[in-house]
């Protein structure tokens, strides 16, 4: 079965390393049970579509979504988190007995919010060490967003922005090449803008509900602050330009334009001045860089 599988390679990597890849991998499989093979067979062509498609680790497209992936997923759980708090706060804060208000849910309501508890809860699993379950369990909770949206069961008046900015996420996510999931300080940094980019906002509009504060700052424009921060952070920690950092967040970032658009805004304009934040910001870092090796 290796040799047609083989054929799936570029065929300069072929000519290169295909008798190798032959050999080793009749070599791993030559006791294994069906399903085990099937699954090693599996993984050879994945491997193989990756090496073709420039989605190794070896390219530099590769790393770029290495970087990205794990903030694709934050920005995710970001998004999914903020639509659970607010309707947590409106279901408490509610003068009506919450048995009551359950009951009057519909199940497209419902759905919704328990798909965005899959992607808080699957890139938790994700980040805290377990990529692989992790990340099946957020995109299915992604995947799920985008099937609800094209059934017809829509939540809020967002057009298509919602499930498109989900199948990006899953793209960028699956694009991660195998062996670079999982990094500890990358997935430390990501867990860290997650939380900071969820907690202020919690608690702000909360206090806004309860008449705790007198205003809110849920404008979408934090979580995206955040993720350009974090973004330059990284830049001049690694001494770099910051073109592959901020690149990474702004295709980390459509989750946060969708959240954005649809629970605050409802119109593109105030979302591409949010947008803005990035190239401010990559910019800085670049102006910020230069000064430094200058002196």
């Amino acid at each position: 079965m290796s040799d047609p599988l083989v054929r799936l390679y570029p065929a300069a990597y072929r000519a290169a390393y295909g008798q190798e890849i032959v050999d080793v991998h009749r070599e791993m499989t030559a006791d294994m049970p069906r399903p085990a093979r099937l699954r090693a067979d599996a993984d050879l062509a994945a491997h193989a579509l990756r090496v073709r498609l420039g989605l190794d680790s070896a390219s530099p497209a590769g790393r770029f979504f290495a970087l990205a992936a794990p903030f694709a997923l934050a920005a995710g759980a970001v998004d999914g988190g903020l639509r659970l708090t607010r309707w947590y706060a409106g279901l408490v804060l509610s003068p009506a007995p919450v048995q009551v208000q359950l009951s009057t849910v519909d199940g497209a309501w419902s759905l919704h919010m328990l798909l965005s508890l899959l992607v808080c809860v699957g890139a938790v699993i994700a980040l805290t060490g377990r990529w692989g379950p992790g990340a099946g369990v957020a995109v299915c909770g992604l995947l799920g967003t985008a099937v609800q949206w094209a059934a017809g069961a829509r939540v809020y008046d967002e057009g298509a922005i919602t499930p498109v900015a989900a199948l990006l996420t899953v793209a960028v996510v699956l694009a991660c090449p195998p062996d670079r999931r999982g990094d500890r300080r990358l997935s430390a940094a990501t867990g860290a803008m997650a939380a900071a980019g969820w907690f202020p906002v919690a608690v702000v509009n909360t206090g806004a509900y309860t008449g705790a504060f007198g205003v809110t700052t849920d404008y979408g424009a934090w979580p995206m602050l955040v993720l350009a921060f974090t973004g330059a952070v990284l830049a001049l920690r690694a001494r770099s330009s910051g073109l592959l950092e901020m690149g990474a967040m702004a295709v980390a970032s459509p989750p946060l334009v969708a959240y954005s658009y649809a629970t605050v805004w409802g119109d593109p304009w105030p979302v591409l001045g949010t947008l803005l934040l990035l190239p401010v910001v990559a910019a800085l870092t670049a102006f910020f860089q230069a000064v430094r090796r200058r002196s």
